[in-house]
């Protein structure tokens, strides 16, 4: 299982990012993206899974965060992707209540090869800050359909916002910590029937 990392480069008229990833990392993260919510997020994500992320995005943002967030989400998912190959020795499935003071929110992920979101969070306004708060199911599902994952968020309860997004970065953080660790007893076993998790 030794090697999986990976990096990915995208840059279109909008954005120009480039992600590189360590799966057997110890959280280190180094992100850069104009967008200083969305990073302390990023850092969330990163600390909490330890994947190591290198992350440096530069995006229209003159024009609002949008852009930014959806292709930052686009080249992780990509990256993750490429960095778990034919997901050999994957623990595959993995789920969580996360608490943070108020709020309590569960991710259940399948790093299944099938990209889908189910996303059932709701937030009392649309703005953190500056941050619109769309584009946090906008991050996710750019990261489910990128890195072939199967992923439900839910946010059962909570009352300050900040604290509803955060917990959804650090349940999704922790849900792709498990379901990506090797599964000692067969760590060289694609976990399925069909023998492949590709999709």
């Amino acid at each position: 299982m030794a090697g999986r990392s990976a990096e990915v480069s995208r840059k279109t008229r909008e954005t120009d990012i480039t992600v590189s990833v360590n799966v057997d990392g110890t959280g280190k993260a180094d992100i850069s993206t104009g967008v200083g919510f969305f990073d302390h997020m990023l850092d969330q994500l990163s600390r909490h899974s330890l994947i190591d992320m290198t992350i440096t995005a530069k995006g229209d943002l003159h024009i609002d965060d949008h852009h930014t967030v959806e292709d930052t989400g686009i080249a992780i998912g990509q990256a993750l992707s490429r960095a778990l190959g034919e997901r050999r020795g994957i623990m595959r499935y993995a789920s969580l209540d996360l608490a943070m003071d108020e709020t309590l929110t569960r991710a259940a992920v399948d790093v299944s090869g099938r990209p889908f979101l189910v996303w059932k969070v709701d937030f009392s306004a649309p703005k953190i800050g500056t941050f619109d708060t769309e584009l946090v199911r906008e991050f996710f599902n750019a990261l489910a359909q990128n890195a072939g994952i199967t992923l439900h968020v839910t946010n059962q309860y909570g009352v300050n916002n900040h604290h509803i997004a955060e917990t959804c970065f650090k349940a999704v953080a922790r849900v792709l910590r498990a379901a990506l660790e090797v599964d000692p007893r067969q760590p060289d076993a694609v976990p399925s029937t069909k023998g492949s998790l590709k999709g």
